[in-house]
């Protein structure tokens, strides 16, 4: 029984910063799903062209991929993000050519914000 005080356990303040910690990266957490989950349902519509028939074979220009995706982000409750800012549509032959690009930005604490950027190309290929 050298040493009992050193062995007592974790003291008031460490907890105090544990749960700081862990209220601080859950706060952030909890801002930052949401953006990846309207990312994910994006990247879905854009592939349901190319992986779902009944999808691909009514998408035959350009026009009718940007209805789509506007059809699409409206089922997703996909409110923030303009169509025409995040998404540019190119048609080569019976390809289309996808790049989704845009930035978010989330208030964290006063002037400090967290910022997610997406950027990606896509090739589909409808019908």
């Amino acid at each position: 029984m050298q040493n009992i005080r050193a062995q007592q356990g974790a003291s008031f303040f460490s907890w105090l910063v544990f749960l700081v910690l862990i209220a601080f990266f859950g706060s952030a957490a909890f801002k930052l799903i949401p953006h990846y989950m309207d990312n994910n349902a994006l990247e879905k519509a854009i592939m349901a062209v190319e992986e779902d028939k009944t999808v691909g074979d009514k998408i035959n220009t350009v026009g009718d991929f940007y209805t789509h995706m506007s059809k699409n982000m409206q089922v997703n409750s996909i409110r923030d993000l303009k169509m025409d800012d995040i998404l540019e549509i190119t048609q080569n032959n019976n390809d289309f050519l996808v790049h989704l690009k845009y930035e978010k930005r989330e208030p964290l604490i006063k002037n400090i914000s967290l910022v997610v950027n997406f950027d990606k190309k896509y090739r589909v290929r409808a019908k």
